[in-house]
């Protein structure tokens, strides 16, 4: 072991300037945090390019994460390290906060789609068309109860469910209209 190795072997020290505070940085802490980017670097190639426009990136950043996408294998492995390697010179709060905006869109929409699917089991269970009326006023009370009525015979008879599947599409239409 020669000089330089053995003086080098203080542990990382961050010094704050203002009040001459040293800040310890432990290996495992720095690992960690190559370790989140590299992580918020595999959502960012899994994102659509349309996904990505939303998002604020440069031009470097949006080059390494498309060529990420097209590689495959080791090179992809890699290519995820040298992301990471650009995410940490950059501000990621305005990338995570986007990207957080992305991912409560798709869970707010999935929870929409559940709320929709029970008052479709709700109308043919019952083929009252009450709640659905309250909740959208434009619907047709007819329409609605004539469609329970042929979706509950089908159930009843064991028949593949595609009136409730139009059910289901109906009240999705009526929810994006509200």
């Amino acid at each position: 072991m020669n000089h330089n190795q053995e003086t080098n072997l203080e542990p990382n020290f961050a010094i704050d300037t203002q009040d001459d505070e040293i800040i310890y940085v432990s290996k495992s802490e720095i690992k960690r945090d190559a370790e989140a980017l590299k992580e918020l670097g595999v959502e960012l190639v899994n994102l659509s390019k349309n996904e990505l426009e939303k998002i604020p990136l440069d031009e470097d950043l949006i080059y390494a994460i498309e060529l990420a996408q097209k590689i495959k294998k080791e090179g992809y492995r890699r290519q995820i390290q040298y992301i990471g390697k650009l995410l940490r010179s950059r501000d990621i709060d305005p990338i995570s906060q986007a990207l957080d905006k992305l991912k409560n869109r798709h869970n707010q929409q999935i929870s929409l789609f559940h709320k929709l699917e029970k008052l479709r089991d709700d109308l043919i269970a019952t083929g009252d068309a009450e709640t659905i009326m309250s909740l959208y006023p434009t619907a047709n009370r007819q329409q609605l109860r004539t469609l329970a009525r042929l979706a509950k015979k089908e159930q009843e008879a064991n028949k593949p469910t595609k009136t409730a599947r139009q059910i289901f599409q109906h009240l999705k239409k009526l929810s994006d209209t509200e």
